[in-house]
C-alpha cells in the first residue's frame, strides 16, 4: 500500500472508529434520558444499508465514511407529534440536555483510557531514552553529552525516548527553563537545565528541536534496510553494508550519514560514497532524490534505514496497566491544556497546529509501527477530540454545555438569535483554524 493511499485508509479508520464512538455516547445517553433517537448513521450520505427498529430508530451506514451522526427528535426542527412530547429533546430538564451533549467528549475520553489500557498491555516498543547532542546545540551547551540516558524531564520520570521528547516538546511550547536528570556513561547522575527561554519567539516545536539538538544517541553507519525501488537500492547497496564516506568525507555514524546526504544532495543529487561489505571496499553512485516522509518536510533522502538501538518496551498486567492509562490520559490532558493555554496567550506559536494531512500521515506512520503504536495514536486523537468538543465554542457540544449552563444560572434558554448568532461566529472561528492546520500541513510538505 502507498503511503497515499495508506494515509487516506488509516484517515477513514480513525475518523471511523472515534467520531462514530463519539456519536454512540450521545445516542446511549439520549436513550437513557427518554429521547427518542430517530437515526443513528455510520458514515454520511445515501445508505447502502439501513434497518428500522420497532422503537422508530433508523440504523443506518452511509456511503462516506467520514463519522457518523445522531439525530434525535427535536421541536427546533419541525412539528412534533403531541404523543411524542415526552419524548422531544428540548422538553428534557436542562441537567438531561447537558448530559446528552456532555457524553459524546465523554465517551471519547472513555476509549482513550481503554485504548491507552490495551495498549501497556500488549507493549509498546520504544527506544531507550539514550541520547546525544548536536555539536554546538543548546543542549551541547547546557552539558548534554553523548551516551546520556535521560530519568526524568520536568521532575517526571521517562522511560522510553518517545516520552521523554513528548515532555520535552510540551516544555519546549513554554519557553521555560526545563530541568532534566541524566546518567551518563560513567554511570555518574547529574542534573542539568535546559534554557528553553533564550528561544526565539514565532517558531514551531519542530524548529525548537533542531535549535534544541537533542537526539537519539547515534547507530553506527550500517545499512540495516535498503527499501526497494530507493536511490540506494538503484545503486546497488546491500543490508549490511558499512557507509564508510561521502563525496571523500569519513562517516563516523549513521546520524552524520544523514546530514551529509542533506548537505552534499543540496548542491548535487549525485553522491559518491564508499561502503565496506565483507571486507572490502565498494564505490557507488547513488543519485538522491527529494521526498516527504510521514509528513515531515521535504528533503533528501537514498532510501536506508539504520539498525536499532536499545529498546525500551512498556507493558504492564491488566491492573497496573488501566493505572498507567488513566495516568498517561491525565497527563496528555494537561499538555494539551497548556498547549492551548499557550496558543490563546500567544506563548506558543499557531505554527504548531496540524489538520487533516498530518493525522492522517501519523494514522498510516503509526499503523506500519505495530498495533500498540496505533492504540496510542487512536488514543491521542481521541482525547484531542474530547477535548475539542469541550470548547466553549459555538456548534461544538461545548458551545451546547454553555448555552445551558447560561440557561441554568437565568433560568430560561438561550433566545434562538443569540444562538443563532454564536452558531456563525463559531463556524467562522472553526473553518479559520481548519484553514490554519490546513496551510501548516501543506508547508511542512515544502521543499526548506
Amino acid at each position: 500500500m502507498t503511503s497515499f493511499f495508506g494515509s487516506v485508509f488509516w484517515l477513514l479508520v480513525t475518523l471511523g472508529v472515534l467520531v462514530t464512538f463519539h456519536e454512540f455516547g450521545h445516542y446511549w445517553v439520549a436513550r437513557r434520558c427518554g429521547v427518542k433517537v430517530l437515526r443513528f448513521s455510520v458514515g454520511f450520505g445515501n445508505a447502502i444499508w439501513k434497518r428500522t427498529a420497532r422503537n422508530g430508530t433508523e440504523y443506518r451506514i452511509g456511503t462516506i465514511p467520514l463519522g457518523g451522526y445522531v439525530k434525535m427528535l427535536d421541536a427546533r426542527e419541525g412539528e412534533v407529534d403531541p404523543a411524542l412530547r415526552d419524548q422531544e429533546f428540548t422538553g428534557k430538564p436542562v441537567w438531561q440536555r447537558i448530559a446528552i451533549v456532555a457524553a459524546g467528549p465523554g465517551f471519547n475520553l472513555i476509549f482513550t483510557i481503554a485504548a491507552f489500557w490495551l495498549m501497556f498491555l500488549i507493549g509498546r516498543p520504544d527506544a531507550a531514552p539514550v541520547i546525544t547532542a548536536a555539536p554546538q546545540s543548546m543542549a551541547a551547551q547546557a552539558g548534554v553529552r553523548a551516551g546520556d540516558r535521560l530519568l526524568s524531564v520536568g521532575g517526571a520520570e521517562v522511560y522510553t525516548f518517545t516520552d521523554a521528547m513528548n515532555d520535552i516538546a510540551s516544555g519546549l511550547l513554554s519557553r521555560e527553563p526545563l530541568p532534566v536528570s541524566v546518567r551518563g556513561t560513567d554511570g555518574r547522575q547529574r542534573q542539568l537545565t535546559l534554557p528553553l527561554d533564550k528561544l526565539p519567539a514565532g517558531q514551531d516545536v519542530g524548529q525548537y528541536l533542531d535549535t534544541l539538538g537533542i537526539d537519539l544517541n547515534p547507530p553506527p553507519p550500517i545499512a540495516a534496510t535498503v527499501m526497494p525501488e530507493k536511490p540506494a537500492a538503484q545503486a546497488g547497496m546491500l543490508s549490511g553494508d558499512r557507509m564508510v564516506s561521502i563525496n571523500g568525507q569519513a562517516v563516523a555514524d549513521y546520524t552524520q550519514f544523514q546530514k551529509l546526504v542533506r548537505q552534499f544532495a543540496a548542491k548535487s543529487p549525485s553522491l559518491h560514497v564508499v561502503v565496506e561489505r565483507q571486507g572490502r571496499a565498494v564505490p557507488l553512485t547513488i543519485v538522491a532524490r527529494q521526498e516527504s516522509l510521514e509528513g515531515q518536510p521535504t528533503t533528501w533522502i537514498i532510501g536506508v534505514s539504520s539498525q536499532k538501538g536499545e529498546l525500551a518496551t512498556r507493558r504492564y498486567g491488566p491492573i497496573d496497566a488501566f493505572g498507567m492509562a488513566v495516568s498517561t490520559t491525565w497527563g496528555n490532558a494537561s499538555q494539551t491544556f497548556n498547549m492551548i493555554g499557550q496558543l490563546l496567550t500567544g506563548k506558543a506559536s499557531t505554527k504548531n497546529l496540524s489538520g487533516v494531512i498530518g493525522i492522517a500521515q501519523v494514522a498510516n506512520a503509526s499503523a506500519s509501527m505495530g498495533p500498540a503504536w496505533f492504540l496510542n495514536f487512536l488514543a491521542m486523537v481521541s482525547l484531542s477530540l474530547a477535548i475539542v468538543n469541550l470548547l466553549p465554542i459555538p456548534v461544538l457540544d461545548g458551545g451546547h454545555l454553555l448555552y445551558y449552563l447560561v440557561e441554568l444560572v437565568k433560568g430560561s434558554p438561550v433566545s434562538e438569535q443569540a444562538m443563532a448568532v454564536g452558531q456563525y461566529i463559531g463556524l467562522m472561528l472553526l473553518l479559520t483554524l481548519m484553514g490554519l492546520a490546513f496551510y501548516n500541513d501543506i508547508h511542512r510538505m515544502l521543499p526548506t
